[in-house]
């Protein structure tokens, strides 16, 4: 994204949300203090980006496919559109979904992917239309097209190929068990006091909930105790005590952002486990 924001013709900004990741929000902030124009417009309670306040001068739009804390899904059509209308480029960060949602990458002009989400281990993928210009990040060589300079990681390279050609043969036969599984442990947040946070329509390995009443480092540290591994925010931020800045933009009080919890079910994950899962939650959120 800062390649294609560094690129914006004068007078047009980049535009994203307060609700999304922070590599997002951390590319917004360095491309302002080198004096680009840029806009962090809210989000409503379920994390979904409120479209009716994009700018007119927007040149590039950065949305998430996926909210990665909430799991709420972006409209990502709807964007694209307000972007072709623009005439202004979209970046979608696909780094949340690809295991359960096809990315829709004829809509968007960039899309970035993590291979740590995808199972690949370290490495990511950068998709672009050839006619879309970049300002190299690294100098020195004409790898990648002229848009990265240095030897190419060819190893990281195959295993996000090979991990995407997975996600997209399993999608069809683990979503249905995926929700249900989440379901479950909705339920179970529901059952025990929690508001549930995000909304559809949502990711289907997603359940969390904010507790006013509690921390979510003591949720965290009893549940870990049980056997329960669990997060309150973003997993980049593990051992952060801040509030998470997703809740916040969200509309959520500080005290309510303190008291997030986020569980997530994968392909491994089988009843058996959420149904323990569930026994445990309910008996640590009783103490």
């Amino acid at each position: 994204m800062l390649g294609a924001g560094r690129r914006l013709p004068e007078g047009r900004s980049l535009v994203t949300w307060a609700g999304e990741h922070q590599a997002v929000l951390g590319a917004a902030r360095e491309l302002e203090l080198e004096g680009k124009p840029v806009v962090i417009l809210p989000t409503d309670r379920r994390g979904l980006a409120d479209l009716s306040l994009v700018p007119a001068e927007a040149g590039l739009i950065s949305l998430g496919l996926a909210n990665n804390e909430l799991g709420t899904v972006q409209p990502v059509a709807q964007v694209a559109a307000l972007a072709q209308a623009r005439r202004a480029l979209l970046h979608l960060d696909c780094c949340q979904g690809p295991r359960w949602l096809r990315p829709p990458l004829e809509l968007v002009d960039l899309a970035s992917f993590s291979g740590a989400k995808l199972g690949a281990g370290p490495g990511g993928l950068l998709y672009g239309r050839q006619e879309v210009r970049l300002e190299p990040l690294v100098y020195g060589g004409p790898q990648e097209w002229g848009r990265r300079a240095g030897r190419e990681d060819v190893g990281s390279a195959l295993a996000v190929a090979a991990a995407l050609s997975i996600c997209a043969e399993r999608r069809g036969e683990e979503v249905e068990r995926i929700a249900d599984l989440s379901d479950r442990l909705l339920a179970a947040l529901n059952d025990a006091g929690g508001e549930l946070t995000g909304g559809e329509p949502r990711l289907p390995n997603y359940a969390t909930a904010v507790f006013s009443q509690r921390r979510g480092e003591d949720l965290l540290l009893a549940l870990d105790g049980a056997g329960i591994a669990a997060s309150s925010g973003s997993a980049c931020a593990s051992g952060s005590l801040d509030p998470s800045h997703v809740l916040l933009a969200a509309g959520y009080t500080l005290e309510a952002a303190l008291g997030s919890l986020r569980l997530t079910a994968g392909y491994e994950t089988t009843a058996t486990e959420v149904d323990c899962a569930v026994e445990t939650l309910r008996r640590v959120l009783r103490r």
